[in-house]
């Protein structure tokens, strides 16, 4: 049994799946590996001056990420940066529904009172940015080295 599930969560990494099961799996990993300073997340050299610059401006920061609410809590709070938790206002995950789908941009924007003509997302992939634009949001496509879909 524990082979099948090893086996199973393997080859869901392997097809780079957004289960919201896997993402869970990881955050619990991640937690082990972040609380015991074994890992530090790392940031593009611009990420974390422009926050800190739209902060000051009055914007508010939310983070929609494939990866968990969890997962994302333990990046911030355990950055090369230290902890920048403070710097995010909220956090969705796909729970909310899918990056691909319209409908998880309009939940979002209803869950944090503003409207989706308001937000302006940044991805970097394409699909996503498609989706959200389908919902009225404003998209940044951001090219960074790696990205898969550029």
């Amino acid at each position: 049994m524990i082979q099948a599930v090893v086996d199973n969560v393997c080859w869901q990494m392997s097809l780079d799946r957004k289960t919201t099961a896997l993402k869970q799996l990881q955050g619990h990993m991640w937690r082990a590996a972040f609380t015991a300073g074994h890992m530090k997340a790392e940031f593009f050299a611009d990420v974390v001056p422009a926050i800190r610059k739209w902060r000051e401006a009055g914007r508010k920061v939310y983070v929609y990420s494939s990866g968990s609410v969890e997962a994302q809590k333990l990046l911030f709070g355990h950055s090369t940066e230290g902890d920048i938790l403070e710097l995010v206002d909220g956090h969705f995950d796909t729970k909310i529904g899918h990056k691909v789908e319209s409908e998880s941009y309009r939940k979002i924007a209803n869950s944090i009172g503003c409207s989706t003509n308001n937000i302006l997302f940044l991805t970097d992939v394409t699909l996503e940015a498609s989706a959200a634009e389908e919902a009225d949001v404003h998209v940044a496509v951001v090219v960074r080295p790696g990205n898969q879909d550029f």
